[in-house]
């Protein structure tokens, strides 16, 4: 890809927010038999499951706007706007990556606080340590790394040791000498 843009690039920061979000939505919210509503199951603290899913969505969706971006950024024909469209990359990528590290800590702190007496029958444990774990991956996901430092350019510089002259590698001999005769007014052939 022309623009090497977050969101496309594998392993996909959509598809690990779908998983964090998916995970607290379908299976984060429990309650004891003595209860009637339900709790979030990262030690009953609703927030740790909105944070998770608010920054999955928010994630998600950010990715399609790149997405799209990468997609038009061919047509756009200013240096300037390349840059700029460059620039809110790498700065929305750093954002994510503290964004999902922040929730990777806190998810992770309030599991670790949760009571096994809150969740007896351990439901929704596992979808709890997939939302951890891809929170986890996440920030490596959206950390930028840029296209220049790959292995390697695609394709090797043209070069023509025929037409260097020196060390330096110019791109043009001077003409010589009697290219142009001053007596004519006409032009002369070169001899090659």
């Amino acid at each position: 890809m022309g623009l090497a843009l977050m969101c496309p690039r594998p392993p996909s920061p959509q598809v690990f927010s779908i998983v964090v979000f998916g995970s607290i939505v379908n299976e984060g919210y429990v309650n004891r038999a003595d209860e009637v509503e339900e709790h979030c199951i990262f030690n009953r603290n609703h927030n740790a499951c909105n944070y998770g899913i608010t920054v999955g969505v928010l994630a998600f969706l950010s990715c399609l706007l790149y997405l799209a971006l990468d997609a038009y950024f061919p047509q756009i024909s200013s240096v300037k706007d390349r840059k700029k469209a460059v620039l809110s990359d790498i700065g929305v990528s750093a954002f994510w990556a503290f964004l999902w590290f922040v929730g990777f800590c806190f998810l992770t702190n309030q599991w670790q606080a949760s009571k096994p007496e809150d969740n007896p029958l351990n439901e929704g444990g596992d979808a709890a340590r997939a939302a951890i774990t891809f929170s986890f991956f996440s920030i490596f996901t959206w950390d930028y790394m840029d296209p220049s430092q790959d292995s390697g350019m695609p394709y090797a510089p043209y070069t023509n040791e025929e037409d260097a002259t020196d060390a330096v590698g110019t791109y043009q001999q001077p003409p010589p000498a009697d290219a142009f005769d001053t007596e004519t007014q006409g032009y002369q052939t070169q001899n090659y």
